[in-house]
């Protein structure tokens, strides 16, 4: 058997010998060579008394070593044991006064070397907290010298601090992605919080996949705690339970545009009883596959009743083969009016920011104008559909063929004749080509007003900045870089306004795909199922249910919310924030044990 090295306690294999020589000259030759291959040597007594008393000997040694050993590990796992119990709290002690030290060494001594000197931002709102917080400290410590407290005059930019909970904390980390604000600037998050579950429920209407949204994110708040003690390792799930409220706020706006377009889980409500009729008689409804339900009054028959469906789309849309017709053209008008009030709201945000900082050659230069090329444009287009949906019916008002479905013009020709100052074509000769008296001449003074603003961007604001400098013969004015910088944004800005009303368009694509996808997804896989009448027609069914939910919770609310929010968060980034925001701040990072220990456990 190996034996332990007492010196190395390492296992080793060892031989024992005996050795039988006479006399001393052949004992110095024994040892030599036991030297050589360095063996270890134990006298042999002659007599078998002596021999046993040594073995005895021996034998007692080891029981008093084993005895020895075995009470030693005993007091070394209880002093570990003493030990575990504080080790949790020993790190937090010594972290808290690393820390601690760590920050007094930015500190400067005074004169007299009695006292610490340091500058510092602290929140303004939180001036008698730290006061007083000085003051307990102080008289904790036994000091003689009473704390001061000076705000100081700095050209130094301060840093951004947001008092955020977690409620808000997943919005204020969208913004802070693209990029922190400036001082004082104004916090896109405060708006994000209601506009962000907006528009991406536009894109995610499905009152069914918002619901599965909403109550996943309920089940992370209410077990929010025991959540947070695991301490998960695993990032995606991180991102998942740190955006709970956000994706509850996702799940309720997706439950309320659902109802809106009146789709669950691709299948349409008829809580209100819909407000269309077939006016074919029995007889002829047997011998049509299908048939228009026309709404226009032909003699004393409409197909339509006159009151709409009181919420949302009528459910008589779900079985109509025009269905994608009629939403396609719906939702890409309503993704045009929103998006143009988005930007509009972006840009009074701007106005606000100037106002702010008192900059009013930025009011006059650049949110006048742009408002105006904003509005005359494309707020202009937002107008022209609320005219044709009020000013068009079908049938026309009171049987007027100039105000029916066949004399609307079409509000993307008008807006390209527009642009390009070309006059309207009537759709059939007894029209008129356009929607009201006068539309010509005002969609060109409209076109010409927008484009004045264009060089009213590029040059008021360097020449009048110039002419401010010259005042100013000690302060650097480069006037080629101002001209540069806002020519950039001037084209930025016209191009972008176009670019952005057509990404927009955002939210008509991505709702009518996950509209289509729900409904490929129940009449390829769930209504299999329901379409079986046999006995086996149950077990079918489960199966298939078990794959249609599957096939929708991965895809449907789980790929497709990712694309949705994606393109959401892109829509805030590209086409809001880029109207008002500089994002060119820092973060205020207060000294704080709770994120000192808490990246201390990160980093473990």
């Amino acid at each position: 058997d190996p034996l332990e090295d007492p010196n190395a306690g390492d296992e080793v294999l060892k031989s024992v010998f005996v050795i039988f020589f006479q006399g001393e000259q052949l004992k110095s030759r024994v040892k030599k060579i036991c030297e050589g291959f360095r063996a270890t040597l134990y006298p042999c007594p002659d007599q078998a008394t002596d021999r046993r008393e040594m073995a005895v000997g021996v034998m007692q040694r080891l029981e008093d070593l084993n005895t020895v050993l075995g009470q030693t590990n005993d007091y070394r796992h209880r002093v570990l044991a003493a030990a575990a119990k504080n080790i949790k709290v020993w790190f937090i002690k010594v972290r808290k006064i690393k820390a601690i030290y760590h920050t007094l060494n930015y500190f400067n001594l005074d004169t007299s070397q009695k006292c610490l000197i340091a500058e510092c931002w602290i929140p303004r709102l939180d001036m008698e907290a730290i006061q007083l917080a000085l003051r307990r400290g102080t008289e904790a410590s036994g000091s003689t010298i009473a704390p001061i407290l000076n705000e100081m005059q700095t050209t130094e930019s301060p840093p951004t601090f947001f008092r955020t909970n977690k409620f808000t904390g997943a919005f204020q980390a969208l913004i802070n992605a693209y990029g922190v604000a400036s001082y004082r600037e104004m916090n896109p998050a405060v708006y994000t919080i209601i506009t962000f579950p907006f528009l991406f429920a536009i894109m995610f209407g499905d009152a069914g996949h918002g619901t599965i949204a909403f109550l996943f994110a309920m089940w992370c708040i209410v077990k929010e705690k025991q959540l947070l003690a695991r301490k998960s390792d695993n990032e995606i799930w991180n991102y998942f339970f740190n955006g709970r409220y956000l994706i509850a706020l996702m799940g309720i706006f997706s439950i309320y545009t659902g109802l809106i377009y009146n789709d669950i889980f691709s299948k349409s409500l008829n809580i209100f009883g819909t407000s269309w009729q077939v006016t074919l008689s029995m007889k002829d409804i047997q011998h049509v596959k299908d048939s228009m339900i026309d709404p226009a009054m032909r003699g004393n028959v409409s197909g339509y009743h006159g009151t709409p469906y009181p919420f949302g789309v009528d459910p008589i849309w779900q079985i109509a083969t025009n269905k994608i017709v009629f939403l396609n053209s719906f939702k890409m008008k309503v993704s045009i009016i929103l998006g143009v009030i988005h930007m509009l709201f972006g840009v009074v945000i701007s106005f606000l920011n100037s106002k702010y900082f008192n900059k009013p050659v930025n009011i006059f230069c650049e949110f006048i104008p742009q408002v105006v090329f904003l509005s005359f444009m494309f707020g202009y287009l937002a107008l022209l559909m609320f005219h044709k949906w009020t000013a068009y019916v079908a049938g026309g008002f009171d049987g007027d063929y100039f105000t029916s479905e066949r004399c609307a013009p079409s509000i993307l020709i008008t807006f390209i004749n527009m642009a390009l100052m070309k006059n309207n074509e009537p759709d059939a000769p007894e029209c008129d080509p356009y929607m009201y008296a006068g539309q010509s001449g005002l969609q060109t003074l409209l076109l010409l007003i927008a484009l004045v603003c264009i060089p009213w961007m590029l040059f008021a604001k360097p020449f009048l900045l110039k002419k401010a400098a010259a005042s100013k013969p000690n302060e650097h004015f480069d006037f080629a870089e101002v001209m540069i910088l806002q020519g950039i944004h001037t084209i930025e800005y016209a191009l972008g306004t176009i670019s952005h009303t057509a990404s927009y368009l955002r939210l008509w694509a991505l709702s009518l795909a996950h509209a289509q996808l729900s409904e490929v997804l129940w009449n390829m896989v769930l209504r299999i199922g329901l379409a079986w009448n046999d006995w086996y027609g149950g077990v079918l069914l489960w199966a298939l249910f078990g794959a249609w939910a599957g096939l929708t919770v991965g895809i449907l609310c789980l790929m497709e919310g990712l694309s949705a929010f994606l393109h959401t968060l892109r829509l805030h980034w590209v086409e809001f924030q880029t109207k008002f925001y500089q994002g060119q701040g820092y973060l205020f990072v207060p000294f704080s044990f709770e994120t000192i220990l808490k990246q201390a456990e990160a980093a473990e």
